[in-house]
């Protein structure tokens, strides 16, 4: 009740009005039964649009952490997340993760729209990195279909770090759907499954348009703050040799 309270009397009227989503491909969506939506990661805000333009119901995977506050603000909070259709998941390992994918199974197998990013967190960088294969996985044992798609500027309208950033129109897109039941049975080969998750990766890079990187976004997050830390090192020792050139005596 409350997600659809939030669809049209709440938040969804508001989204509407001020970022005027549009979207592609929406007869790629299946009226009624089960299906997969697998969706690039660009922003926190990525799950509120999506159901804007889905007349069905989205439930999407989301950190764990959404869910673990304390006190009053955490009480909210958790309730806001559970009431609009969210489902918990621990990032830290595979195994952790299980229990958000035995949820999913039971929603698809009672005929329901799942997300999940693959990507496994957001973009920081508006690129497109390597996904994980819980998607496939989820894929093959459900025997459900999957439909890429992506949504486009929630970067710009709430950018890595901040709350708000620009009013533009947010766009949401969506490919054909992909179907796996040639690899059933075959879950528990690591070889299928990546195999499975690059070409769900591929299709969505192919509608988003954003450069693909064969990388974790993890891994990337971490390289790019280790670059960070030692230009910013490079930095303080070329001003120090400078400060020193300025006073030391002749």
């Amino acid at each position: 009740m409350f997600y659809w309270f939030l669809k049209f009397l709440a938040l969804g009227p508001v989204l509407k009005l001020i970022f005027r989503p549009w979207a592609e491909g929406t007869e790629n969506l299946p009226k009624e039964g089960a299906v997969i939506l697998a969706s690039n990661h660009l922003s926190y805000s990525d799950w509120l649009f999506t159901p804007c333009v889905v007349p069905r119901r989205v439930t999407f995977v989301a950190k764990a952490e959404y869910f673990e506050g304390s006190g009053i603000k955490g009480w909210l909070q958790k309730t806001f997340f559970s009431g609009a259709g969210q489902v918990p998941i621990d990032r830290t390992s595979g195994s952790s993760a299980a229990g958000a994918i035995k949820t999913q199974l039971r929603l698809l197998e009672n005929g329901n729209v799942c997300g999940i990013y693959p990507e496994g967190t957001r973009s920081h960088d508006g690129k497109l990195y390597r996904g994980r294969t819980g998607v496939a996985r989820l894929a093959l044992e459900s025997g459900v279909r999957v439909i890429p798609m992506c949504v486009i500027n929630t970067n710009v309208v709430a950018p890595p770090g901040r709350i708000l950033g620009k009013v533009v129109r947010v766009g949401v897109r969506f490919g054909k759907p992909l179907d796996f039941s040639r690899y059933e049975g075959m879950q528990d080969d690591r070889y299928i499954l990546r195999a499975i998750t690059d070409e769900i990766m591929y299709e969505i890079m192919r509608l988003s348009d954003q450069e693909y990187v064969d990388l974790y976004a993890q891994d990337a997050k971490k390289r790019d703050r280790d670059v960070e830390r030692e230009d910013a090192k490079v930095a303080a020792r070329a001003e120090a040799d400078e400060v020193w050139d300025e006073i030391r005596p002749e």
